[in-house]
């Protein structure tokens, strides 16, 4: 039996492996870099928690946010 993934689901899986790259490049990381750092200091639970405000902003201020939050819980970049 073969379930379709809510869109809901879809957006926010698509939003996330389109900002975790955006977030690599603009901080000279590779993409498993920037997914260790954004979990170990916070920012993949805030992406997780507010994607649906997040995915409507222009991706520069995204990753802004995501370094201020990271920043916040002792990110060093």
């Amino acid at each position: 039996m073969q379930q379709k993934i809510d869109k809901t689901i879809s957006d926010k899986i698509s939003f996330i492996a389109f900002i975790i790259p955006e977030f690599a490049d603009a901080y000279k990381m590779n993409i498993q870099e920037a997914y260790k750092y954004l979990k170990k200091y916070g920012g993949l639970q805030f992406l997780h928690e507010h994607w649906w405000a997040l995915h409507t902003d222009n991706p520069f201020w995204t990753v802004r946010d995501l370094y201020d939050v990271c920043y916040e819980n002792g990110g060093q970049r």
